[in-house]
């Protein structure tokens, strides 16, 4: 299968497994969705992730953290999409939700919070936002 937005991809994933109250998701295995994961698991939006190396394909295997039976996740959002690349410098990230929520940044250092960016004084491309 041809997959044109990997991230969107993962996003919809975790959003079709939270609705169901999956303890965990499947999604294939790339280095920008472990990165993305990486954050999601610092900022404490997922318990955890880790590699396996199951055939057809390798994937990564997703631990979704809930709260009283309800997603920490409340929602997610595909900012820059393939067809329409969102870049912002570091004072030009906006706070997600009044600073509920944390957008997931690419920039030249890794991808990191927009709280990371801010301190470190980096922009980048606008992944995805999480609240």
């Amino acid at each position: 299968m041809i997959m044109n937005d990997p991230i969107a991809d993962m996003l919809t994933r975790m959003r079709n497994a939270m609705a169901l109250r999956r303890p965990e998701v499947k999604v294939p295995k790339s280095r920008l969705r472990e990165a993305v994961l990486r954050v999601l698991k610092e900022e404490g939006y997922i318990e955890d992730f880790h590699f396996v190396r199951k055939p057809p394909q390798p994937h990564l295997r997703v631990r979704l953290r809930y709260a009283d039976n309800t997603a920490v996740i409340r929602g997610l959002r595909r900012v820059s999409r393939p067809g329409r690349r969102v870049y912002r410098g570091s004072a030009d990230i906006p706070p997600v939700k009044g600073g509920l929520g944390i957008a997931v940044v690419s920039t030249s250092h890794g991808v990191m919070s927009d709280q990371a960016c801010r301190r470190r004084s980096l922009g980048g491309e606008v992944l995805c936002e999480i609240w």
